[in-house]
């Protein structure tokens, strides 16, 4: 059977996010983890959470950014709060808890409904983000926010297809968080559904302040999308977002997070 390029791209990004996971070995930080059972996706979920040093010393509130692939083992929670620690000692970015969400069906989560035949199967079951997104809205923040000294500003981060769940989000209900950071997001999923929809998407775009930042790397076909998404921000002008786009044509799909982490931290979250 001929499979079409989107499909067969996808298995290589997938694959490329396994082993990406599995290579490097960073310190486990400090940090706090619970599980809570959420009626939205119907199971248990693990949530770990890293505290800034600042947190201990005081009563202040701080913001949270939230993030999927968030486990301890083979995911991105320990070199992203490590990366946290290291921006607030130096004094780049502002003190911030950092909340990673563990996996349990990834594919299932992260990806929007489909009607492409080859995108459903990557997996037995996809097109979860709404009930993925319900989660995190109506259960996992409030419950963070009960357990930490929060204030009211948030944020979400993600790669791959961690970052098409972060642009799904920022389109489809852009109220939910203050900052968005995706790394070489997976648009191409669902016949590039989010791109080719993104004008009407942002139609009804909130008042308040937004902050987005998203980047593609060299992989053919990742940066075609991501920058046509960047020329309907340009011409959409929302005067509330600001915005950048990152082209790294050097970096592969599974070197751009790395590559580009500080980067796309110190521009969202930096001091203005």
């Amino acid at each position: 059977m001929k499979y079409p390029f989107c499909y067969l791209l996808s298995v290589f990004l997938l694959l490329s996010y396994s082993v990406t996971a599995q290579q490097y070995d960073d310190p486990i930080p400090a940090h706090d983890t619970f599980s809570i059972y959420s009626n939205h996706v119907k199971e248990i979920r693990n949530i770990n959470v890293w505290l800034p040093p600042d947190y201990k010393n005081g009563t202040g509130t701080f913001p949270v950014m939230y993030m999927a692939d968030g486990g301890i083992v083979q995911e991105d929670f320990p070199h992203i709060a490590n990366t946290f620690a290291e921006l607030i000692a130096e004094g780049s970015i502002s003190p911030m808890i950092l909340v990673g969400i563990q996996n349990t069906q990834r594919r299932r989560d992260l990806t929007g409904a489909t009607e492409v035949a080859a995108d459903k199967e990557i997996a037995p079951i996809v097109g979860g983000s709404a009930n993925f997104r319900a989660f995190i809205k109506d259960e996992l923040i409030p419950e963070i926010d009960k357990r930490y000294r929060t204030n009211n500003k948030k944020g979400i981060l993600g790669e791959s297809l961690s970052g098409l769940f972060v642009m799904e989000t920022f389109l489809r209900t852009p109220e939910m968080f203050d900052y968005y950071i995706a790394f070489d997001p997976s648009l191409w999923w669902n016949n590039h559904f989010l791109v080719r929809n993104a004008n009407d998407l942002l139609t009804n775009f909130p008042k308040d302040d937004k902050v987005l930042w998203f980047a593609a790397s060299g992989v053919r076909g990742m940066a075609t999308d991501t920058k046509s998404l960047a020329k309907v921000l340009q011409k959409k002008n929302l005067q509330n977002l600001r915005w950048t786009y990152v082209s790294a044509p050097k970096e592969k799909h599974n070197t751009i997070f790395r590559a580009t982490k500080v980067q796309a931290l110190k521009w969202a979250l930096g001091k203005q």
